[in-house]
């Protein structure tokens, strides 16, 4: 029987450029990150008006491949700064689209990605969606016990790559997703630790709460960071950019170039080796805090995303944490497949689209 091909756009905007991909099933067949110069997004007020714009770059795109969108079977997208939803996919609706238009949610490109889905989805008669938004929660209620009543913790993680490169893990041990115990962790200019249990993200160990990274600070001393905020010396946006943004790599070496750092401790820097050492051992710490969640019972850590390249850090982490359970690793990020891929799923029947209310 001749397996039916289904044509699915995925659409991934960012600050600065909107990726796109093109799938036959879960086969790519193309895809392009479409750079936006600063002077062309400076004409419009607010990242909402960029709709128009946006969907006539990925348009003209799909043109020079002499691709006509007729032929699509689906758009999925990357699912913006919604309040928090279960994982998984979720059609483009009415109510979606109100809520991603409104000032009620964070500013952020990712916002657009289901609006201009819908609207090259519409006409065509065909569905659009999103997968594994960036506000996916499928924590434990055990997990959102902050330490004070007035916070609650939140899950917020690289959800969408971590949760394809959990599937991956799963595969290469022939099981089912929702049948291993499996940590994730992305390192990028963020880095997010996740544990996947029972077909769940269970509990996070998000980029405020735990390692440093190339841009954050992290977990840092609560008692130590009230004092500072409070010293007069700062304003609170300059505080908000020593968290997120100023801090970690940057803050100690002046860059938060990977390949630099290490060329730096090659030729002896030897402070380069000491922080980049402890961005690795904050790194083995947080996967060794969430190896607790499930009792110790981990068949795999998996290690993704960009940072995921150095040998020299990978090498480090996995020192301190393969007597948990082995270690695989998956450089770079994959999340125009995993929207490619729950899309297909949602399309197949394998998976049901929830409906956003």
């Amino acid at each position: 029987m001749t397996q039916k091909i289904y044509k699915i756009l995925v659409i991934n905007p960012g600050s600065t450029s909107t990726k796109i991909g093109l799938f036959e099933n879960e086969n790519e067949i193309f895809r392009r990150e479409i750079e936006h110069p600063a002077q062309e997004l400076a004409r419009f007020p607010r990242v909402i008006d960029q709709i128009e714009f946006r969907k006539n770059t990925i348009l003209q795109v799909l043109a020079e491949h002499n691709f006509e969108v007729k032929e699509l079977s689906a758009i999925a997208a990357r699912g913006g700064a919604l309040p928090p939803v279960a994982g998984g996919a979720y059609t483009v609706n009415a109510r979606m689209l109100e809520v991603l238009r409104s000032d009620k949610i964070p500013e952020h490109a990712s916002n657009l990605a289901a609006l201009i889905a819908y609207e090259i989805a519409a006409p065509l008669g065909i569905p659009a969606m999103i997968y594994d938004a960036v506000s996916t929660d499928e924590m434990d209620e055990i997990a959102r016990i902050s330490g004070m009543p007035e916070i609650e913790r939140p899950s917020l993680s690289h959800v969408l790559n971590s949760r394809v490169v959990a599937r991956k893990v799963a595969g290469s041990l022939n099981k089912e997703y929702r049948d291993v115990n499996v940590i994730v962790a992305h390192l990028g200019g963020g880095i997010t630790i996740t544990i996947h249990s029972g077909g769940r993200i269970i509990d996070v160990v998000s980029d405020d709460e735990g390692p440093f990274s190339p841009e954050r600070a992290g977990r840092v001393p609560c008692r130590i960071l009230i004092d500072l905020c409070y010293s007069g010396q700062y304003d609170h946006q300059t505080m908000r950019k020593k968290l997120r943004g100023r801090g970690g790599l940057i803050a100690y070496l002046g860059t938060s170039n990977a390949p630099e750092i290490e060329e730096r401790i090659k030729n002896g820097d030897d402070y380069a080796c000491l922080v980049y050492q402890a961005m690795a051992y904050q790194i083995a710490k947080a996967i060794g805090e969430l190896a607790t969640v499930v009792k110790g019972k981990v068949d795999r850590i998996a290690i993704t995303g960009g940072l995921a390249h150095s040998k020299l850090l990978t090498g480090w982490i996995i020192e301190r944490v393969s007597f948990i359970a082995p270690v695989q690793v998956y450089p770079g990020a994959f999340e125009l497949e995993a929207l490619a891929s729950g899309c297909y799923r949602v399309l197949t029947g394998e998976e049901q689209a929830k409906v956003y209310c």
